[in-house]
């Protein structure tokens, strides 16, 4: 018979200080308000931030009359693009989380601040020189993979950068800058894809501008998850190792290699014209391989940082199981990857995986809310943990 009686909240005082340090070393639960008016960094943030959205007011205000249908069409299909990214991301962020208030900075200084602040002004300088050095051939094959992967990353890292020092008690972790990074890279292509099919309306003087916004839209969604949002993880994983926090030891070769490797696949991405010598059908292989490339990096990148946090989680939650309220295979889940996971989910008949689905979204609230406590048992803490109790553990106790 099923028992659904709340477990003793008590927790072992070795248990307790492992919980406490781990809340501690990751700044699970810390949260994060941008207003911070005795931080410089903040208004370097507004400064950039600020000029960006006027210089993209300025943008759309000179276009938006004459193309107004192929502007509305390509941010509406774009927000919910990114809506789906944005919901991708939030979901691999499973372990300690970021703040939303963080993810939302992050996603506008990549939106604003990195787009129309920095690499619209830089790119355009550098391939003014690259043109006048090389010549117009030249630039059209290989202007793009020697301009973009300096100014756009390093203008992407130079937010997270930023958000290290408003938000130093938060970012703790190399996965907290992989994290941050995907949504600084997020904002910066959903406002980039906007940019560029509003800039492809015009062609044949307009006279078909919903088609041609349309097929720039579906370009740009079809290569999109291999993009800045990768290049961004990478990229500023590296520069949280290459910094360093208060817990994670600073790797300056490895933080470097990443930050590199982040600009290399952006060279490679950009240039497979030029790389290809203009065959159309070696192009289209390149830019396969090199969507494959990414993949495998970022992936690669994904395991090296998640596993502090995965370790973190398991020592929160592993006084949960000391007290009944988790089952060792449900904390192997919780702490684990998408295979512990869907273990753990498979492991009942078709009608209980619901159920264990449940089981685990409500332990990780659990989770967050010990973190938001410091490891203290509070009123939250004891409601999130009765609430994990009522969908009953996965040995049917």
């Amino acid at each position: 018979m099923t028992t659904t009686s709340e477990p003793a909240a008590a927790t072992p005082e070795p248990a307790a200080s492992v919980r406490a340090a781990a809340i501690e070393r990751t700044g699970w639960g810390t949260g994060f308000h941008l207003w911070q008016p005795r931080n410089a960094c903040l208004w370097i943030y507004l400064a950039v931030v600020g000029y960006g959205t006027w210089h993209a007011f300025a943008v759309i205000n000179t276009t938006a009359r004459a193309y107004a249908p192929a502007l509305v069409a390509s941010t509406l299909i774009f927000a919910v693009y990114g809506a789906l990214f944005w919901w991708f991301t939030t979901r691999i962020d499973r372990y300690s989380r970021l703040p939303l208030t963080l993810a939302v900075a992050a996603f506008v200084w990549g939106g604003l601040g990195a787009t129309f602040t920095i690499a619209i002004s830089a790119n355009n300088a550098l391939l003014s020189i690259y043109q006048k050095t090389l010549g117009q051939s030249w630039v059209m094959s290989w202007g793009p993979g020697l301009a973009a992967p300096f100014s756009e990353e390093l203008g992407k890292g130079a937010g997270v950068l930023l958000l290290m020092f408003l938000a130093s008690r938060t970012v703790r972790t190399a996965y907290d800058g992989f994290i941050l990074g995907a949504f600084c890279g997020l904002g910066f292509q959903i406002f980039e894809d906007v940019l560029y099919a509003l800039q492809s309306a015009p062609a044949e003087f307009g006279s078909h501008q919903m088609e041609t916004s349309l097929q720039t839209v579906a370009l740009r969604m079809a290569t999109g998850f291999t993009s800045h949002i990768l290049y961004s993880a990478v990229f500023c994983a590296g520069l949280v190792y290459l910094i360093g926090t208060a817990a994670q030891r600073r790797r300056p070769g490895l933080g470097l290699g990443l930050m590199l490797t982040a600009m290399v696949l952006h060279f490679l991405w950009d240039s497979p014209t030029g790389l290809s010598g203009g065959n159309l059908a070696v192009t289209w292989l390149l830019i396969l391989l090199f969507t494959l490339l990414g993949i495998a990096v970022v992936s690669t990148v994904f395991r090296l940082t998640v596993g502090p946090e995965r370790e973190a989680m398991r020592a929160v939650m592993t006084p949960e199981v000391d007290n009944g309220a988790l089952t060792p295979a449900e904390l192997d889940a919780l702490s684990g990857g998408w295979k512990q996971r869907r273990t753990y989910r498979r492991g009942g008949g078709l009608g209980d995986r619901r159920r264990r689905r449940h089981r685990l979204e409500a332990a990780h609230d659990l989770a967050d809310e010990i973190a938001k406590a410091g490891g203290r048992e509070t009123d939250r803490v004891g409601y999130a943990r009765a609430e994990l109790v009522r969908f009953g553990r996965a040995d049917g106790s």
